[in-house]
């Protein structure tokens, strides 16, 4: 096999999109601080001037919507007129039902909250067991907001893009950064050459390893040359929208189920968390180099329909036999997923944007490595 490239994208947590995403996983988090098996279903938009929070809530608590959203929007940033988004005067409206009565059976039984199939991946590119592309765009996503917020590039404003391209060699080894892509919203006074100089220096060299930028790495910073009007007032947001940047920048396959705003009672969460922790062991145990797991389930059912592992060739043993360990090893049914992987705490907000896999910032259990030794001895390796 010859050369070849990939790319993958992040966004930063002004992003619209990722906006909602935040407000919806910060009301979830709320929520489990005061009722710990409240059932949520929580989606948000936003646009010029406004966000709408909705979605199916049970709950013996009470938590004040509108405030949440306020408080989540500011410290991203958006706080003041000037940005085009002010969350201290910016309309919040709410319609809120509770869950239906039709899928509170099947998850009052302890089975899955509904039918799906959930996705998890890990390789060996990363320290942390990720696809580099993806690594390297959550990367940059996150110094574009830290030399923000720290005042380094105070005429930044929150919404952003990454996006970065990876040269792999004829056995799937990253070589070399083929491109960087950096799109940041900024103030109107500051000018184009010194914005591209100053994130080239202080956000993409101070990020990238120097080995791995050359003199035919291609640097793109702003292509259009202006990004004043951003957020929801240059962009609509909708929760749920940026389901490849929350996992592996599509260098696995993703089901399709969001994230943000959803209790572990929903597989689409609960199970993919599950993925990655189940696939992240079988690599970190030596059993493959690369690994993705499918899990598939049918709502109101305990048990997955089906567990499928690949290992797309780089396993020590047939890909049957991992599968066979690793099912040996993980309980899978979704009352268990949540207790092994304590996923009632209030957690969620702070992954809601940057990824919710792969992150070495925050101690999350699915990312422990915590049963390769039973992995080992359940493969008899």
């Amino acid at each position: 096999m010859a050369n070849f490239f990939f790319t993958s994208e992040s966004v930063t947590g002004g992003h619209p999109d990722k906006i909602c995403d935040q407000i919806s996983d910060a009301v979830l988090d709320a929520i489990l601080e005061q009722d710990k098996t409240g059932r949520v279903a929580c989606e948000c938009c936003c646009t010029t001037g406004m966000v709408m929070i909705m979605g199916e809530i049970s709950t013996n608590c009470y938590v004040d919507i509108p405030s949440i959203a306020r408080k989540v929007i500011c410290d991203i940033g958006y706080d003041s007129p000037e940005k085009g988004f002010d969350g201290n005067t910016c309309a919040v409206m709410t319609t809120i039902d509770e869950q239906s009565a039709d899928i509170a059976l099947g998850v009052d039984r302890q089975g899955a909250g509904d039918q799906g199939m959930m996705f998890g991946f890990a390789c060996d590119e990363t320290p942390e067991l990720m696809p580099l592309p993806i690594s390297m765009a959550h990367k940059l996503a996150a110094k574009l907001t830290q030399v923000r917020k720290d005042g380094t590039l105070s005429y930044l404003r929150p919404d952003g893009k990454s996006q970065v391209t990876v040269e792999y060699d004829e056995n799937n080894k990253p070589v070399r950064i083929e491109a960087v892509v950096i799109s940041s919203q900024h103030s109107a006074d500051i000018d184009i050459e010194t914005l591209r100089r100053d994130i080239e220096e202080k956000v993409i060299r101070a990020t990238i390893p120097a080995d791995m930028i050359d003199e035919n790495t291609k640097i793109f910073i702003n292509p259009t040359g202006r990004f004043v009007t951003g957020g929801p007032q240059g962009d609509s947001g909708l929760t749920g929208r940026k389901i490849i940047v929350d996992t592996y920048g599509g260098y696995s396959r993703h089901g399709g189920g969001a994230f943000s705003g959803k209790d572990p009672t929903k597989v689409d969460r609960s199970a993919a968390y599950a993925a990655r922790y189940m696939a992240k062991n079988i690599v970190a145990a030596g059993l493959a180099k690369k690994c993705e797991v499918e899990i598939a389930y049918a709502i109101g059912v305990e048990e997955p329909v089906s567990v499928f592992v690949d290992s797309f060739g780089t396993g020590i043993i047939p890909d049957s036999k991992i599968a066979e360990a690793a099912n040996k090893v993980f309980d899978l049914r979704p009352a268990s997923i949540i207790e092994t992987l304590d996923l009632r705490r209030p957690i969620y907000r702070q992954i809601a944007a940057l990824g919710h896999v792969g992150r070495t910032d925050v101690d999350l259990t699915w990312e422990h490595t915590d049963k390769v030794d039973e992995l080992k001895a359940a493969a008899g390796i």
